[in-house]
């Protein structure tokens, strides 16, 4: 009988030290209620309660949590129907809170976030909606991190998981995209051809700067060979006038037989001229010729009288000099 005794008190005080003695995991806290009524929480380790008065309320996860939020249809501003779904990342911040201030957190969490998700696309355009996943994701984590802040929960972020227009507006949309990409290249074609058309004009005008500059410099040095010509020509002029003037027939001869030549070479080129004829007294020609070689000569002659005279008189003013009384000293 006393054994029995003791077996009994070691169960109660084995079934005692058990309800006394908790043990929080890392990740996880517990409420503790007295009577019912929640008085503190306990942090990861090991807690010892007040047995019959204290016990183990609710154990709340406060890890980092990924809820997903089921698909839904939603309608857009511009009346078209999409298929969203998103998942939401929150974590626990005040276990109390969380525990006695909302019955089923997590399903709260997910209507919550299905709610908002509706409303915030509901509120754009299509085009909107596709474009701008970085500005619903912000609105929504303001919204929802708003709202569970009474809850002692802390959302970190929510994405959008998938986002499924119609399948006739993903029709419609890949032609819009094609006959965009379509027109990029259109432009981007002309482009090209507006450039070649663009380099092309500028070989051009370069190409005819370079002929215009070419052709003055041609006509510069033309006109430069025809003075010159003529520079020759009137000199030629100028020695077989003093020729005449000094009463030298051949000078004149000079001129017949050079105009001669000329029409006689005028003659032969002619493209119709087929058979040149040459005159009967082309011997005249030859005498003619001789009369300009003679006066040559006559030219020659008097060039070389002229040289001691002009020696002479040089030496002559070269011997007249100035004594210093003032007097001139003769050669």
């Amino acid at each position: 009988m006393g054994s029995v005794v003791v077996l009994i008190f070691l169960g109660f005080a084995f079934v005692l030290l058990f309800s006394a003695i908790k043990i929080v995991p890392q990740g996880r806290e517990f409420t503790v209620e007295r009577f019912g009524r929640y008085t503190r929480t306990l942090k990861p380790g090991i807690t010892v309660l007040t047995p019959f008065f204290e016990a183990i309320g609710r154990k709340v996860n406060v890890m980092e949590q990924v809820l997903e939020v089921p698909q839904q249809e939603v309608i857009t501003k511009d009346n078209v129907s999409v298929k969203v779904d998103a998942i939401v990342f929150i974590q626990v911040m005040d276990a109390a809170a969380a525990a006695y201030r909302v019955d089923n957190l997590i399903y709260a969490i997910t209507q919550l976030a299905q709610t908002n998700l509706r409303t915030v696309v509901g509120s754009l355009e299509l085009d909107e909606v596709l474009s701008q996943r970085d500005q619903i994701n912000t609105r929504l984590l303001s919204t929802i991190d708003h709202a569970t802040g009474p809850w002692g929960v802390k959302v970190a972020r929510i994405e959008i998981k998938d986002l499924t227009p119609p399948s006739d507006i993903t029709n419609a949309m890949a032609r819009q995209m094609k006959a965009e990409r379509e027109r990029r290249a259109v432009i981007t074609e002309a482009e090209g051809e507006k450039q070649s058309q663009i380099a092309r004009a500028e070989g051009q005008k370069q190409s005819a700067i370079l002929q215009a500059e070419g052709r003055r410099e041609a006509a510069f040095r033309d006109a430069e060979a025809r003075e010159r010509e003529a520079e020759a020509e009137a000199k030629a002029t100028a020695f077989v006038s003093e020729a005449i003037s000094k009463g030298d027939v051949n000078a004149i001869n000079y001129f017949i037989a050079q105009k001669y030549v000329e029409a006689f070479g005028e003659l032969a080129r002619s493209p119709q001229q087929k058979t040149v004829i040459v005159p009967a007294d082309f011997s005249g020609l030859t005498g003619t010729v001789a009369g300009v070689s003679e006066l040559i000569k006559s030219l020659g002659a008097d060039s070389q009288r002229a040289a001691p005279a002009a020696r002479s008189s040089s030496s002559a003013s070269s011997a007249s000099t100035t004594t210093p009384t003032g007097g001139k000293r003769g050669a």
